[in-house]
């Protein structure tokens, strides 16, 4: 079967459109009241949550690009349906969850007030040349409906009350942390290194996360600070994950970064941890955060070619090098056996056959993929390149999705996460030509999910 935006039956693909919308962007229309409506953009997380939160499908959380120069050249358009044309949409930030969507089918609904368009013109991928690539948005305009089509109807999560709480020191709850699909991000420790306390260009050529420290986000943070922001994350937003990342530091002692703050959270909550950091000069402390209670770790080595790593990230390169981000990640697999241990990538950095063999090297090792679709954020020193192309994208999303279930591995388990920043591998299911594959693997799957979520209900602490 071939894979497309619309089904056979006519219904739009949620996961499609999910991985198109990485690679194309979305414009508003003048309709839309998105300084009401939505979250603001906080750009984050290396840049990537520099889009608007977006709820398609039944459950598909995305972040959608929305402020980037390429995004001029898109054919989606929202829309707000039942509501007179506002001059702009609102006061959304350029520089930043949860509800359930309403259906999948192309007819019109009359209850749901926003929907997803595309212009009928084919998409010329070379019109990228023509455009200047400086200046933000939102991209603003009026869509011309004689010439689009309606693709679905879609949610735009409100933002949550405790975004605008302090927290008992006085700093803004939402410069603490910010949900990311219905699981809490949170930045630890100082600026990253790389890009030195002098701007010493050593940064990753894709990340931005040294310019956003500070404007976007709290540098300094207390632990007091990020618990009280969990506990109001997870009383209003339901919240069972909380992710902790940070950047390299000289000494390479994230357990010394992370240990008290990790301890503070798990004990006083009880959610699901992640750590997310460069590998720890010593590994044996990687069972210590085991020991602690963390659930998760996440190491981030973007692209699995040598040189090309180097090229992409030297601050990477010589502060730790692949390899030693490989041995990490076979580690805590391996050696040490967090629930569940990922190894993340950027597809669109390197060509399909490389980031394919990425997918393979981590399920092979006993890690579960995170594949992230190149994003050039304004900022960047990427941020002038074109986006990647979806024709290109699918097949290493397709696999990816192949991989973990020919392994087994313990994917969309934990209770209530999802990830707005990238596709999910139980999400890329929908990209497959047969989605009924492996039935048992599914119903194994289902079977651990709810047995891991009676086993989380019955020991979280809020």
């Amino acid at each position: 079967m071939e894979i497309g935006l619309f089904q056979p039956d006519g219904r739009c693909n949620p996961a499609y459109l999910k991985l198109d919308l990485y690679c194309k962007g979305l414009r508003i229309d003048e309709s839309c009241a998105l300084g009401e409506d939505a979250r603001e953009i906080i750009r984050n997380r290396a840049g990537l949550g520099s889009g608007l939160e977006v709820v398609i499908g039944e459950d598909m959380y995305t972040n959608i690009p929305v402020v980037e120069w390429w995004v001029q050249n898109s054919p989606y358009w929202l829309v707000k349906r039942g509501q007179a044309p506002h001059a702009v949409p609102g006061p959304v930030s350029a520089d930043a969850g949860p509800a359930k969507g309403s259906g999948t089918l192309r007819e019109p609904d009359p209850i749901a007030g926003y929907e997803i368009w595309r212009e009928k013109r084919p998409f010329d991928y070379d019109a990228y040349d023509a455009l200047k690539p400086a200046g933000k948005g939102p991209w603003l305009g009026k869509l011309d409906r004689a010439n689009a089509e309606l693709v679905d109807t879609v949610r735009i999560p409100e933002e949550p009350k405790w975004y605008k709480q302090r927290t008992s020191s006085g700093k803004l709850m939402q410069r603490i942390g910010c949900l990311q699909g219905t699981y809490l991000g949170i930045y630890w420790g100082p600026r990253c290194q790389n890009w030195g306390p002098n701007g010493e260009n050593e940064y990753c050529k894709f990340c931005t996360e040294g310019q956003n420290l500070g404007s976007q986000e709290e540098v300094d943070k207390s632990i007091e600070d990020v618990v009280e922001t969990v506990l109001a994350a997870r009383k209003e937003s339901r919240i069972t994950f909380v992710h902790i990342n940070t950047g390299f530091i000289d000494s390479n002692d994230y357990w010394g970064l992370f240990e008290k703050v990790m301890r503070a959270v798990k004990e006083r909550t009880g959610l699901l941890l992640g750590l997310q950091a460069p590998p720890d000069a010593d590994f044996e402390n990687y069972r210590k955060f085991k020991q602690l209670g963390v659930n998760n770790v996440s190491l981030c080595f973007e692209v699995i070619d040598e040189e090309l790593f180097k090229e992409i990230g030297p601050g990477k390169a010589r502060r730790s090098g692949l390899k030693r981000y490989l041995d990490a990640i076979d580690f805590c697999a391996n050696d040490v056996g967090f629930d569940t241990v990922n190894g993340e990538i950027i597809a669109g950095l390197e060509p399909v056959e490389s980031s394919i063999r990425a997918i393979d090297w981590i399920v092979d090792h006993g890690a579960i993929p995170t594949v992230c679709v190149f994003r050039p954020v304004i900022g960047a020193a990427y941020g002038k390149r074109k986006p990647p192309r979806v024709e290109d994208m699918l097949p290493v999303f397709q696999h990816f999705y192949r991989r973990c279930m020919e392994k087994g591995l313990p994917i969309g388990i934990a209770p209530n996460v999802k990830v707005s920043l990238i596709m999910l591998p139980e999400e890329c299911r929908g990209l497959m030509p047969n989605p009924a594959a492996w039935p048992l693997t599914r119903a194994k799957l289902w079977l651990m999910r709810t047995m891991f979520g009676a086993w989380f209900n019955a020991r979280v602490k809020v």
